[in-house]
């Protein structure tokens, strides 16, 4: 029995026929984690969607209209690149549902895992690149109404910029301090600015500086990788940047977006991560959290290996990494 909570339901199943997001590695996952012995079906649990009220703590109504209606206009359709569907909405809700339920046993057990979800592409007022809502920030607002958290951090290892987390939070970022000079010259964290929710999440984002999205709004923290960073060097600036981050800013949950995309065999990646590194890289992240008492929320995002069994043992791997890291721990 894992000392956490993994979160699954078979309806995060995407209906978007044949695309180049596997809308199966999901089920892929439970069956390899099932098969392997890694987990049992105790392991599991199973989420709810999240309420209208929930989602309308990050989206706007008029977008959620939209999305309930199918009224979405054929730009806001191009926009999403996923074919829309009420049954692609409802699967977002449900994934959403999954990320504060994960959140919800991180806060209880230090760690919890959503086999889903990270969705950091989403807007307030629309979707973008496969992500229809945000569900990290969702749970988010949803543990911060609930009185369960004052402050989070997001730690997104997607190759992808996390372009709808840095827009969603701009207004929570605190005052800058001076990178360590150990930092890798790459690192660029930009000026940050103060706002109506001036100190409640701060933001890091790691990723490929020449991929999508074309335009990425300032995090906290950012991090524009060149292409084809290797394990050693990648580790290097997630170090650097966890331990900047953590000098200015205290929270009360990590959530930790483990996109499987930074390997090197994946379609829409540039970086050169192996298996282990991405291994590794997990490990790293949930020494720090569990080193400063911090519980961490973990969401999947995305994976595109040519080989669809190589991101199932990636993410499998984020498992095994904190199954290892957490196996004797629990918070008080």
């Amino acid at each position: 029995m894992l000392p956490f909570k993994l979160i699954y339901s078979d309806g995060y199943y995407l209906p978007i026929g044949q695309h180049v997001f596997p809308a199966q590695k999901y089920r892929l996952v439970h069956d390899r984690l099932i098969e392997t012995g890694l987990a049992g079906p105790e392991d599991f649990a199973t989420p709810q969607p999240a309420s209208d009220q929930d989602i309308l703590l990050v989206h706007t109504a008029e977008y959620i209209d939209k999305l309930k209606t199918g009224t979405l206009s054929a730009r806001e359709q191009l926009e999403l690149e996923v074919p829309y569907s009420p049954e692609l909405v409802k699967a977002f809700w449900l994934s959403a549902g999954g990320s504060i339920l994960a959140a919800q046993h991180a806060l209880n057990d230090g760690i919890a895992i959503n086999i889903g979800g990270g969705f950091h592409h989403a807007f307030p007022d629309h979707g973008e690149g496969f992500c229809m809502i945000h569900d990290v920030a969702v749970a988010i607002r949803r543990m911060q109404s609930d009185n369960k958290i004052k402050t989070a951090m997001t730690v997104d290892c997607d190759v992808h910029h996390g372009n709808g987390t840095a827009a969603i939070f701009a207004g929570a970022r605190t005052v800058s301090e001076p990178l360590p000079s150990s930092a890798p010259a790459v690192m660029d964290q930009r000026p940050l600015m103060r706002g109506a929710h001036a100190g409640d999440v701060f933001t890091i984002s790691l990723h490929q500086e020449n991929n999508y999205p074309p335009l990425k709004p300032p995090s906290s923290i950012d991090v524009d990788l060149p292409d084809g960073i290797t394990d050693d060097d990648y580790l290097a600036w997630l170090d650097n940047a966890l331990s900047s981050g953590l000098r200015q800013f205290t929270p009360d949950l990590i959530c930790y977006i483990a996109g499987a995309d930074p390997y090197r065999e994946d379609q829409l990646g540039g970086l050169a991560l192996t298996i282990e590194g991405l291994k590794k890289r997990d490990e790293l992240a949930f020494r720090v959290a569990k080193t400063r008492g911090i519980p961490v929320m973990v969401t999947y995002a995305g994976g595109y290996a040519r080989n669809v069994a190589d991101t199932v043992t990636i993410h499998c791997n984020t498992v095994v990494a904190a199954k290892e890291v957490f196996q004797s721990i629990k918070l008080d």
